[in-house]
C-alpha cells in the first residue's frame, strides 16, 4: 500500500496576511501540518506545493520529503484548490517512482487536528471502500431549522424547509460544517475525476475544537490560544 500526502500552501492569503509561514504557538503555521504527517506514520511521501520559496523552505526544514512548486495560474486568489492538489500529486508520483493507492491532502490552516484524526480518517477509506472521506463538525446552525436564505424581494425563509415545522434543532437531520482539515481519496477515482463529493462520500467527525480553519485574525487568535493550551496540558 503506498500513501502519498500532499499539502497545498499558497502564499498569497489576503484575509491573513503570511499566515502560512507566521509563528503560531512556536512555529510557523505550516509545520504543525507536516509535523503532523510525519508523525502519523502512514506516508510514503509528505509533498508541500506553493508558490512561495519561503513557505516550502518552512516545510522542508519541518520535514516535508518534497518541495513542489506551484504554477502561477494555481496559486491566484480566484484558483480553486483541486487543480494545484492533482499537480501536487502528480509530482509526489514523479518523484516518488510509483504510483499511489491512497492519496491524503490535508489543510495547511488546521492545525488542530490530531494525528489520531489523520489516521482515523484514511482507515474510514480503506475499510469502507469508499472513494473519498473528508472531514467535519457538528454543525451549529441547521438548514432546516434556523439557517435561512434571503430571496430576491428581500425576505427569508428556512434553507430546506421539510414537511410540518421541527420545533427543536435536536429533531432536525444530523448537519455538519466542513472543516477543510482532511480529505483522502482513492488514487485512481480522483485521478479519473478530481472532486470532493462522489456519492459514495463518507465523513469522519472531528470535534468542534479540532476544526478550526484559519480565514481571519480572529480564527488566529483562537487556533493559537488553544495550542499554547494543549502544549501546557503535554507532560
Amino acid at each position: 500500500m503506498t500513501r502519498i500526502c500532499t499539502i497545498c500552501a499558497r502564499g498569497g492569503s489576503k484575509g491573513v496576511p503570511g499566515k502560512n509561514i507566521r509563528l503560531i504557538a512556536g512555529k510557523p503555521l505550516i509545520a504543525w501540518t507536516v509535523e503532523q504527517a510525519r508523525a502519523c506514520g502512514l506516508f510514503d511521501l509528505i509533498a508541500v506545493s506553493s508558490d512561495s520559496a519561503d513557505i516550502l523552505a518552512a516545510a522542508m526544514a519541518a520535514g516535508a520529503g518534497l518541495a513542489v512548486q506551484r504554477p502561477p495560474e494555481m496559486a491566484t486568489d480566484t484558483a480553486g484548490k483541486i487543480p494545484a492538489i492533482a499537480h501536487a500529486l502528480r509530482a509526489a508520483e514523479a518523484h516518488l517512482g510509483r504510483q499511489a493507492d491512497v492519496f491524503v491532502d490535508l489543510d495547511a490552516t488546521s492545525p488542530l487536528r490530531d494525528v489520531t484524526d489523520i489516521l482515523g480518517a484514511v482507515a474510514l477509506l480503506e475499510t469502507t471502500g469508499a472513494t473519498n472521506v473528508i472531514t467535519g463538525a457538528p454543525a451549529r446552525r441547521s438548514p432546516y431549522f434556523n439557517l435561512v436564505e434571503r430571496q430576491a424581494d428581500g425576505t427569508v425563509g428556512l434553507s430546506k424547509p421539510l414537511p410540518g415545522a421541527v420545533l427543536r434543532r435536536q429533531d432536525a437531520p444530523e448537519c455538519f460544517d466542513m472543516n477543510a482539515s482532511i480529505y483522502v481519496w482513492q488514487r485512481d477515482a480522483f485521478a479519473a475525476d478530481p472532486r470532493v463529493f462522489y456519492p459514495d462520500t463518507q465523513l469522519f467527525e472531528m470535534p468542534e475544537d479540532r476544526s478550526v480553519d484559519i480565514d481571519s485574525p480572529i480564527d488566529l487568535a483562537l487556533v493559537e490560544l488553544l495550542l499554547t493550551a494543549r502544549q501546557k496540558d503535554q507532560p
